[in-house]
């Protein structure tokens, strides 16, 4: 694990990049990491589906995948990667300053 500055924070991060502790998260990381997979500005459906990971992840343990996320936040599968293009699943765990889903390759 590698300690990196991302916004003005120290944070852990995995060889993959993916932030190791949920709890050092905070929305200012969210709007930087968005900009490095190119998401240019976090709208309200952006921030939807960031809350509802969180949310899901701090109830269950794990990521969600992009099938519950879909079912359980109420999403269409086709906005999810309108709003995170290509590898949805993965991008919306990154920027959400948690673990990749499992499955995810």
């Amino acid at each position: 694990m590698a300690s990196v500055n991302i916004a003005g924070h120290e944070v852990q991060i995995n060889e993959e990049g993916f932030m190791t502790d949920p709890s050092e998260w905070n929305e200012d990381i969210a709007g930087f990491l968005a900009g490095q997979i190119g998401i240019d500005a976090l709208t309200e459906e952006h921030w939807k589906v960031i809350r509802f990971l969180r949310e899901d992840y701090a109830e269950q343990g794990e990521t969600a995948t992009l099938r519950r996320v879909s079912t359980s936040a109420g999403v269409p599968t086709k906005q999810l990667y309108e709003l995170f293009p290509k590898k949805p699943a993965r991008k919306m765990a990154y920027v959400s300053g948690l673990p990749k889903p499992k499955g995810c390759v």
